[in-house]
């Protein structure tokens, strides 16, 4: 019997997004500054820019944990941007990115993954994550691997 989960490999490294520990994930208590803001996190960050509202922007922004954030993120409203399914994947790589350069020690924990495989180990996240049969798409393991060669570029270059 496989210690590892199906379709998966030794090298892959499972993360949860949303464990505010894991300082990959989106809820780990890093802030940073995008869009001429303080964001307390990527998930502050992440759910904000569903909304053209600067209302509830700015709602989400001051939202007391991510968990908050991500629940007033979840609530549709007129406001929600209608390119979101469009540009999402950009958001979430711009605040990843920008944390990482905000955080060098951060970027250094990316870059210490190596070539691994990065998952997202979430059951009911199909997009975000792997979910439960293994067969989803993972973006949030993406944005890290992409934002991870990004960085390694740039260290290499400099």
């Amino acid at each position: 019997m496989s210690l590892f989960p199906p379709n998966s490999g030794e090298n892959d490294l499972y993360i949860s997004r949303a464990d505010p520990d894991n300082p990959l994930g989106t809820h780990a208590a890093f802030s940073f500054e995008l869009e001429g803001k303080v964001w307390p996190t990527v998930e502050h960050y992440f759910q904000g820019m569903k909304f053209t509202d600067e209302i509830r922007q700015e709602q989400v922004r001051m939202a007391a944990t991510p968990m908050q954030a991500r629940n007033l993120g979840r609530k549709r409203h007129k406001s929600l941007r209608p390119d979101w399914k469009r540009v999402r994947e950009t958001i979430m790589t711009r605040a990843v990115y920008t944390r990482c350069c905000t955080y060098p020690h951060l970027a250094q924990e990316l870059l210490d993954t190596g070539d691994r495989n990065i998952v997202e180990n979430s059951n009911f996240d199909y997009f975000w994550g792997c979910g439960r049969d293994r067969r989803g798409d993972n973006r949030y393991g993406e944005v890290l691997m992409k934002v991870r060669g990004k960085l390694a570029e740039e260290r290499k270059a400099s």
